[in-house]
């Protein structure tokens, strides 16, 4: 009886082992889950808010500068097309002014013949015609310019609506930051070496397309947005491979929404510690990389080591309360429109 039970006893600890082994191997990098960050839903709101409308405002004003530039050009072109034909609508004026149009019975009069008379007939015709060609595009011309400087018109204000907009959501940024202690001028974290990422598509406009979670993370059992996958593959082919986390469930933030990314500076976890050395000069180099890239992949905002950048707010102090995940020392964080 014994015997039996002790075989009993052997199988069912077989079975613990067992599971246990499953169970680490279905959850690899447990231990190096998604930081927690210290998410304040109110916080995080009102980044969120800010930076997108800081976005918006700076694509809106620089597609109307864009815009206004090239109606400047359209100015000057009708405006140098009217002005090379003012010599001959000047001419046409004069000899309209001078000889009028002949009546048909004074050119009968006038012919030696009825040939004669129909050639003249001809050439005044094509005269007319072609008068009538030069005064129709120098009208056109004059027309075009017009159209164009009441366009500018429109543009600047635009422009100014813009510029209004984004000062709005630049408060706004520095109320939400100095609400937890944050929002001073920093010097942040920029590069002219950061490589050049490939561009994500955007909207004839130049704005952004709107996305949803729809692709699989390689990152978790979550889902991304298209541009941000984009995000990290770029920058993944530019050399920053080191352990990443985008998708995480959260009570705030962009991470359930697939549009962040939790990028390691150390090479397979996140460190309990703020970054140092090789793993601090990495973080510097991946948040300088975004920075420069954020109009090419869209990039909401960034945080890395007690600092944040925002579009139009550049690098501004960031605080956090809870270790080196909350102030952001061991790790860069990516936010995507």
């Amino acid at each position: 009886m014994a015997a039996v039970f002790q075989r009993r006893l052997s199988g069912v600890l077989v079975l613990v082992v067992a599971a246990c082994a499953l169970l680490l191997a279905v959850t690899p990098g447990a231990a190096h889950a998604d930081p927690d960050e210290g998410d304040d839903k109110t916080l995080r709101s009102a980044l969120e808010s800010a930076a997108k409308g800081q976005a918006v405002a700076i694509q809106k004003l620089n597609s109307s500068k864009r815009r206004s530039v090239a109606l400047q050009k359209t100015v000057v072109q009708a405006t140098a097309a009217a002005k090379a034909m003012e010599g001959q609508v000047n001419e046409i004026a004069a000899r309209s002014y001078r000889l009028g149009r002949p009546s048909t019975a004074s050119m009968l009069l006038d012919s030696t013949s009825p040939d004669v008379f129909l050639e003249r007939i001809q050439q005044l015709d094509m005269m007319a015609q072609l008068d009538g060609q030069i005064l129709a595009q120098y009208r056109a011309s004059l027309d075009k310019a017009k159209a164009a400087k009441a366009a500018i018109d429109k543009e600047v204000v635009e422009q100014t609506r813009q510029v209004a907009a984004l000062g709005k959501k630049k408060k706004e940024a520095e109320r939400a930051l100095a609400s937890v202690g944050g929002g001073g001028v920093a010097g942040g974290f920029v590069s002219v070496n950061s490589p050049l990422a490939k561009p994500a598509p955007r909207n004839s406009d130049g704005s952004w397309p709107d996305e949803k979670c729809t692709i699989d993370d390689p990152t978790s059992s979550g889902c991304l947005t298209p541009r941000t996958l984009h995000a990290y593959q770029e920058a993944k082919s530019d050399g920053f491979t080191r352990y990443t986390v985008c998708w995480s469930q959260r009570n705030s933030g962009e991470h359930p929404k697939g549009r962040a990314c939790d990028m390691s500076s150390n090479e397979t976890t996140y460190k309990t510690s703020p970054a140092t050395g090789d793993d601090k000069a990495y973080g510097d180099r991946l948040a300088a990389y975004f920075v420069k890239n954020a109009s090419r992949l869209g990039v909401m905002y960034v945080i890395w080591f007690r600092q944040i950048w925002l579009p139009g707010d550049g690098w501004k102090s960031y605080s956090g309360s809870g270790g080196a995940s909350a102030e952001h020392t061991n790790h860069v964080h990516v936010s995507m429109l």
